[in-house]
């Protein structure tokens, strides 16, 4: 019984996994978000009125901390609105791309390992939505494409119906480990 459960599990684990890799990523709606220039202060951005570009000054806030950590947060915190960064989640942010300054640079169009993540210009993201992206009132979750993983990683947005802006609400999975660059691989 227990191996049947184990197996089971296993399987549905493979369907929810595929769902967002290999083939089904291709039938992901998927927008491109240019940013030129890369903004470079909070008085540069602003939720935006749709989660695309709210998820494209994410991660420009994202690069711009790699840069200035000052900076970097005081941008995230324009995006966050009423929820600016408390020390958790600053200690996060040091901590994820700490010697990984590399990693926000990765979502944008062109970056990958073997040219160490050097993005194309004007400075574009894929930013894709799949059927269950609204699912939640007020909510999207959005899929971001990086140079330097296999699957595309989350990023989640919140509606402010009054006002019709997008603030960004989760973040988190865009912080995680990528392939380093070929510079830092001892194996090319």
């Amino acid at each position: 019984m227990k191996m049947r459960k184990l197996l089971l599990s296993s399987l549905l684990l493979t369907v929810v996994f595929s769902c967002v890799s290999g083939k089904a990523v291709d039938a992901m709606e998927s927008k491109k978000v240019v940013l030129n220039p890369l903004p470079k202060s909070a008085a540069e951005i602003k939720p935006a009125s749709t989660p695309q570009q709210t998820a494209a000054y994410a991660i420009a806030s994202l690069v711009r901390y790699t840069e200035d950590a000052e900076a970097g947060i005081a941008m995230l915190d324009v995006l966050r609105g009423p929820r600016p960064l408390n020390n958790f989640n600053k200690q996060f942010l040091r901590d994820q791309l700490r010697g990984k300054e590399y990693t926000a640079k990765s979502y944008f169009d062109g970056a990958n390992p073997d040219n160490n993540y050097t993005p194309s210009t004007p400075f574009t993201l894929t930013v894709s939505e799949t059927p269950y992206s609204y699912q939640n009132k007020d909510y999207a979750q959005l899929w971001v494409k990086s140079g330097g993983a296999d699957n595309p990683r989350p990023i989640t947005m919140r509606l402010k119906p009054s006002t019709g802006e997008w603030y960004l609400w989760e973040y988190e999975g865009l912080l995680a480990g990528i392939r380093i660059p070929a510079k830092d691989d001892p194996w090319k």
